[in-house]
């Protein structure tokens, strides 16, 4: 019987942690996406020379 009673306690108490998790989200950034986005075309234009660049995002670029 005990073990009976124990496994009905503690399934509330199971349920209830699982509901209780840590939810994780990305960490803030201070720069604006169109900012880094300009930086990057700039750096594009710079490195792969005017009307030579294929495609930038604010992560990198692609030359022609």
């Amino acid at each position: 019987m005990t073990i009976k009673r124990i496994a009905t306690l503690s399934l509330p108490l199971i349920a209830a942690a699982l509901c209780s998790a840590c939810v994780f989200a990305p960490p803030v950034t201070t720069v604006s996406d169109t900012d880094q986005l300009a930086k990057m075309g700039q750096q594009a234009v710079a490195t792969c020379g005017s009307g030579n660049v294929k495609e930038v995002n604010t992560k990198s670029f692609v030359c022609k």
